[in-house]
């Protein structure tokens, strides 16, 4: 059309197209190998997907941990246990033992008993945190925490003749099964109250001294030995070599307990387990088993009830003698 001629796009270049080039000889196929797939998205600096995650992960760690969830910077070591309560911290730190760390809760209300466990363990040298109570909640698994908990190395069993060390009269307490930490806690109480030399306990199927019995034991796990016995009736018999008589307590003993010979020498006091009591070998092993006399309508004593009488009628016997 007339006039259109000098429009741009309005004649076709007739040009012949472009001729051979001189090869690359490879190195543009080369040039491209070794990149790998096209990263995605969220990891290109460059996109709006990578800008929208980093502010996602700046929003998140920001916010609280989940209530009732230690974070893992919280949690206590696995080869550590846990000290709970502000009785059974103070004890522990009193008695000087070795301890890692003091969470305490961050709107504690502080008495006399928080502010010495925060000084002991400043003084030697323990870390000391500040925790939410869901942290704490968390750590203690339950127990009630009272707002304290110390993490301590796993508690160090004494060895077996450690116990007959103690000053005579020895009063040892052992304990064949018994499944319960928090009796395990509560004989380790009265053996304590009663000027025992220690608790024996078994390796395998019974109760351990976990945060549970350090709790319930109000501190005495601090200061008395807990032993544990390979084979039950073996340890027994090296006690009797070594001059102890054993007293088994059961409902059908032979004697009522006050009336025992036994009580005012070197004494191994066994209790058995919550439900079926000792063993059978365990018994033939006693030198003696008493009975503590009880009304009809009552079946059995707990544990760490009996046991807590036969610690005190011992010690009569011996204030006696």
């Amino acid at each position: 059309m007339a006039g259109n001629s000098q429009r741009r796009g309005a004649t076709r270049n007739t040009g012949s197209k472009k001729g051979a080039t001189v090869g690359t000889g490879g190195h543009g196929r080369k040039a491209l190998e070794g990149k790998g797939p096209t990263p995605k998205a969220e990891d290109r600096p460059n996109h709006k997907a990578y800008k929208d995650k980093q502010r996602a992960e700046r929003a998140a760690a920001k916010r609280p941990a989940r209530a009732g969830k230690a974070t893992p910077k919280d949690r206590t070591s696995k080869s550590h246990e846990l000290v709970v309560g502000r009785n059974s911290v103070l004890e522990a730190l009193r008695m000087g033992m070795a301890a890692t760390r003091l969470s305490v809760f961050n709107r504690i209300d502080a008495d006399d008993r928080v502010t010495e466990i925060v000084g002991l363990a400043v003084d030697a040298g323990v870390d000391v945190v500040e925790v939410t109570k869901a942290t704490l909640d968390a750590l203690a698994d339950g127990s009630p925490h009272q707002g304290i908990a110390l993490e301590v190395p796993p508690y160090q069993y004494a060895h077996p003749e450690d116990l007959l060390e103690a000053p005579s009269p020895v009063r040892i307490m052992a304990l064949d099964g018994i499944q319960d930490p928090r009796n395990l806690g509560a004989i380790m109480r009265s053996a304590a109250a009663f000027g025992a030399s220690g608790v024996l306990i078994p390796e395998r199927r019974a109760a351990g001294v976990t945060v549970a019995a350090w709790k319930v034991s109000a501190g005495a796990a601090a200061r008395l030995p807990v032993a544990r016995a390979t084979n039950m009736v073996r340890t027994l018999e090296d006690y009797k070599k070594a001059g102890c008589f054993v007293l088994g307590l059961a409902g059908d003993g032979d004697v009522s307990l006050h009336e025992s010979n036994l009580l005012d020498g070197p004494l191994v006091i066994v209790v058995g387990s919550e439900g079926e009591g000792m063993g059978r070998l365990v018994r033939e092993t006693c030198d003696q088993v008493a009975s503590i006399p009880i009304a009809a309508s009552t079946e059995s004593l707990n544990a760490s009830v009996a046991a807590s009488l036969a610690l005190y009628e011992a010690s009569k016997a011996v204030t006696r003698s």
